[in-house]
């Protein structure tokens, strides 16, 4: 068993860093390039303050205040025809800005457009759901919450949706490391065996970067699958991988068969 190194302290020593590749932003257009974002833009600005606006590969970009997302969202599908939410998250940006930056994804089906709505709120602070609007809101939220912890006022059901009820941090903050705290170490030993095993068992190994072709379910041999307990000390025999066939593609043909049906 290897040496067990304390990680209690491991989020109070993260700190923001540029290390990571930042992707350069993409080139912007004004809104008055497009006659239905315009129009939409002014729709919604007689009724909502709009910080900024742009387009952006093709959609349009609205930033508004965290306090008017429900009010701005609802303008946009009631009067703008944006009927669908298909995508909302947030980004961390704590050590950076001071600020989580919460986004939208509506899509337009009668116009063919999409509409990014985002808002900066700080850490602490709580944002409104939108379940009333879009039903597909109820779940991104409660992972929001769970991911982020970010509230939401008026949730219908706000709990954890991934991690367990009980845990303690949210994975997808920057300051969350990325093999787990002490808490993640001892979790599952302390549920199920209780604290006194610690010192028999010893904590979680997670290790991102350890995978082991020997493993007892052979999970690492994709195309050399064996039986469970099968002897392979002289190797592992080839397993053909088969595709499935459809009306539209048969995956199992070869190159030259799809150049002949050209």
């Amino acid at each position: 068993m290897r040496k067990y190194v304390p990680k209690d302290s491991v989020q109070k020593k993260a700190y923001y860093t540029d290390r990571f590749h930042v992707v350069p932003s993409v080139p912007t257009e004004d809104v008055s390039s497009d006659e239905v974002f315009a129009k939409q833009l002014e729709t919604l600005k007689a009724k909502v303050d709009v910080k900024s606006a742009s387009i952006m590969i093709g959609q349009m970009r609205i930033e508004v205040d965290h306090k008017d997302n429900f009010k701005a969202i609802e303008i946009l599908k009631n009067e703008c025809d944006y009927a669908m939410m298909t995508e909302m998250s947030a980004v961390d940006y704590l050590a950076k800005d001071g600020e989580f930056e919460i986004f939208y994804q509506l899509l337009n089906l009668k116009e063919r457009k999409r509409v990014r709505v985002v808002c900066r709120i700080k850490e602490g602070l709580a944002i409104e759901s939108i379940v009333p609007l879009y039903k597909a809101a109820n779940f991104a939220e409660r992972e929001m919450f769970d991911m982020f912890g970010i509230y939401v006022n008026n949730h219908p059901f706000l709990k954890r949706i991934i991690m367990p009820d009980d845990w303690e941090g949210h994975p997808l903050l920057k300051t969350y490391p990325l093999q787990g705290d002490e808490f993640a170490s001892w979790y599952e030993v302390d549920k199920i065996f209780g604290k006194e095993a610690r010192e028999a068992i010893g904590p979680e190994n997670r290790d991102p970067s350890r995978i082991d072709r020997y493993d007892t379910k052979r999970f690492s041999r994709v195309g050399h699958e064996v039986p469970f307990g099968a002897d392979i000390s002289e190797g592992e025999p080839e397993t053909p991988i088969e595709y499935s066939e459809t009306f539209l593609v048969n995956y199992n043909a070869s190159q030259k068969q799809l150049e002949n049906r050209k």
